[in-house]
């Protein structure tokens, strides 16, 4: 699927710019200009909100591609699922009806 093709190469582009973020903040920590401590919470901080944008990216997309299916008229995994299930209730009362007959597919 393209579009998740395109979440996942973002992501993937979020881990990327999460370790150079890290590589910046170790560098940092060597120049003397920050603390361990202080890195150690500066890049949890910064993982913590690149895993909620991610989080809240994941969401958009999922309400996008689903508002795009629903103007196209396109069913969803679930109501394809509820279909499936009335089929089959509605198989197992026409068998009940035939008297327990094998019916045809």
């Amino acid at each position: 699927m393209i579009i998740g093709e395109i979440v996942k190469r973002a992501m993937l582009a979020g881990l990327g710019a999460q370790e150079k973020a890290k590589e910046f903040v170790d560098e940092l920590v060597k120049a003397g200009e920050l603390s361990k401590s202080d890195a150690s919470s500066l890049v949890k901080e910064w993982s913590a909100k690149a895993e909620e944008r991610t989080k809240e990216m994941d969401k958009t997309v999922k309400d996008a591609v689903a508002s795009v299916l629903e103007k196209l008229n396109i069913p969803s995994r679930e109501d394809i699922e509820k279909l499936e299930k009335k089929v089959q209730s509605l198989n197992s009362r026409l068998k009940k009806y035939e008297g327990g007959g094998e019916t045809e597919d």
